[in-house]
């Protein structure tokens, strides 16, 4: 049995894109910005460090190391970059350029998942990873049409929508995780 913490990864990113969502729609044309500052802060350090360890130590098996690995850190690198933006008063363009490649690998990944049958509800994995991908690779239009509120509140719906998909697949993992592994003990632990 692995010991895993998808879970820590999906419920920060869960966080994420419903602060992402709230920016979008009540705070991207708001003159106070620093407000977002902590939120989108917390949440990238959270998928930088796991996303980094992950990528690094492939602690799960297999290809879901990349899926989740890889994408964490991406998506924490862009939220502390946005949140140092955010902090120094920086155009959020170059964020917005970077989103919209790492949203094209989210949307490859997302489609691969549903291809490949992978994880226990591909079909919903799949579109958790293609909307938020979506987010990414419209991050840049969203920035050049901040004043079309109809725009923004597409966006934000896409947003939260995928956080709800990934909201019920990390509250399950949860769920599953705390039976799956309640007689687990670390190496040091274990009688032989």
């Amino acid at each position: 049995m692995f010991i895993n913490y998808i879970t820590l990864m999906l419920i920060n990113l869960v966080a994420g894109l419903f602060l992402l969502a709230g920016y979008v729609y009540f705070g991207l044309d708001h003159a106070y910005q620093k407000r977002w500052i902590p939120g989108f802060g917390m949440t990238g350090a959270i998928a930088l460090v796991t996303g980094l360890h992950m990528t690094f130590t492939w602690p799960v098996r297999g290809i879901f190391n990349i899926a989740y690995g890889e994408m964490t850190v991406l998506f924490g690198i862009l939220f502390l970059s946005a949140s140092l933006a955010l902090a120094l008063g920086w155009d959020l363009l170059t964020v917005a350029i970077y989103a919209f490649f790492a949203g094209l690998a989210a949307i490859v990944i997302g489609v691969r998942i549903i291809n490949l049958n992978l994880t226990q509800n591909p079909l919903l994995s799949g579109i958790g990873f293609i909307l938020t991908g979506l987010g990414g690779v419209c991050a840049a239009p969203t920035l050049y049409l901040k004043t079309n509120r109809n725009w923004r509140l597409f966006g934000a719906i896409v947003l939260v929508i995928a956080a709800l998909i990934f909201a019920f697949v990390g509250y399950l993992a949860y769920w599953n995780h705390l039976a799956g592994y309640s007689n687990w003990q670390p190496l040091p632990m274990r009688t032989p």
